[in-house]
């Protein structure tokens, strides 16, 4: 982190105290300085994050890779749990019945059972429709973090996301434009999970 910082001053990059912990922790993943520029935060995004973590919120995830990053023992400490339904059996069923993606019946099954949770969407586009279309219903999710990586509808999906959010007042972090990834979404969600725990040093992990 402390590498990060240095070439952040050499580049004149100076970080939002609010989003610090994230956008590092982004590019501590990645070693990928545009993070610095490309993260989007609507108002308050993290704080609100981190406050609802604290009160216990659950993370569900677009892919058990996600999942597999997030840090169990800082959510457990917190008094919450991550979830991923993309394997679920029933959601593929419905996937194939409708012709839709898993992806996005996965966040329709989620917000079922964790309205209030934490999204965290590194790999999906459509997950991220998903959550629009489920947030213009109603849906107010702690957060959403919108960061799928790739070519196919992904700047437009990111677009379609921060507008719906910012229309309707819903925290979102989005890396605006192509990158992003399933590691990106783990690296968020673990900053803010590590700044809720008070774990943010290594040594108090």
């Amino acid at each position: 982190m402390d590498i990060i910082r240095a070439e952040l001053a050499d580049r004149g990059v100076v970080l939002p105290p609010e989003n610090e912990a994230v956008i590092l922790r982004a590019i501590h993943a990645t070693a990928d300085f545009d993070f610095a520029e490309n993260l989007t935060f609507t108002p308050g995004a993290a704080e609100k994050a981190v406050a609802a973590l604290r009160a216990g919120a659950d993370i569900v995830t677009d892919t058990n890779m996600a999942r597999a990053g997030v840090s169990k023992t800082a959510l457990a400490k917190l008094g919450g749990s991550v979830y991923c339904y993309m394997a679920d059996e029933a959601v593929a069923k419905r996937a194939k019945a409708g012709g839709v993606t898993r992806a996005a019946v996965s966040m329709e099954a989620a917000a079922q059972e964790h309205p209030a949770a934490v999204y965290a969407v590194g790999n999906a586009p459509t997950a991220l429709l998903a959550l629009c279309g489920l947030i213009d219903e109603g849906l107010r999710p702690a957060l959403i973090i919108g960061v799928p990586v790739g070519f196919v509808n992904v700047v437009e999906s990111k677009e379609v996301l921060l507008k719906t959010c910012q229309r309707l007042n819903v925290p979102a972090i989005v890396a605006v434009g192509r990158k992003g990834g399933s590691t990106v979404a783990a690296a968020i969600c673990n900053a803010l999970l590590y700044t809720a725990a008070g774990q943010l040093d290594p040594r108090d992990r």
